[in-house]
């Protein structure tokens, strides 16, 4: 993953109560930040 997706990542998933697995790729990466921002409200 690229650092902003992680920075951004790291600060959805301390939203959501989760963890962020270290060796996401690009692609997985974009889908978890779909995902929580999906939970945490973001991206609306």
């Amino acid at each position: 993953m690229t650092g902003p997706q992680e920075s951004y990542l790291n600060t959805l998933a301390q939203e959501a109560g989760e963890e962020v697995p270290e060796d996401l790729t690009k692609v997985e990466a974009s889908q978890l930040i779909d995902k929580l921002q999906e939970e945490t409200g973001r991206g609306r």
